[in-house]
């Protein structure tokens, strides 16, 4: 349905919008998300350049969302990484399908279309704030990431 890229976008923009009061790592967003460091570096990176979220360097920096959740949608995210695409033509090159879908195209083309409205239609906020489910992506969402000690030896 989606790719694993999307997958890890939407993780990622799923935990920042539920921890918005300060700048997050790569590395502790991926550590909660359970995404690989630097893979969810990447994804990041094209999230900032579709204006999703921004990123503030250096010591105490990280990434934050660069608007409010509600106003992102899930078509957002997935787009930025790895954009939906429409059957327009036949997949197959077949010249007695040319400038129409067959029955079998059209109804995947359909079915893209209605997750596609899905999507758009809903916002990170609803992920985040959906009341009577399990929280998003992980056991203890209250407890925050967790930090990694800043002095002295580091985990590997």
């Amino acid at each position: 349905m989606i790719s694993q890229t999307a997958e890890y976008a939407l993780r990622a923009v799923v935990w920042l919008a539920g921890h918005p009061e300060a700048p997050l790592g790569t590395p502790e967003i991926a550590e909660v998300t359970r995404v690989p460091t630097g893979y969810l570096s990447k994804v990041l990176q094209e999230l900032r350049r579709a204006g999703l979220v921004v990123s503030n360097p250096g010591r105490g920096g990280g990434f934050k969302l660069a608007r409010p959740a509600r106003e992102i949608s899930v078509l957002d995210v997935v787009n930025a990484v790895d954009p939906v695409e429409r059957i327009e033509a036949c997949p197959l090159g077949l010249k007695s399908h040319s400038g129409t879908l067959c029955p079998l195209h059209r109804r995947l083309d359909r079915a893209i279309e209605l997750m596609e409205r899905a999507f758009a239609e809903s916002t990170v906020a609803e992920l985040v704030g959906e009341v009577g489910g399990t929280s998003p992506l992980c056991e203890d969402a209250s407890a925050g990431p967790r930090r990694r000690e800043r002095s002295g030896s580091r985990k590997r």
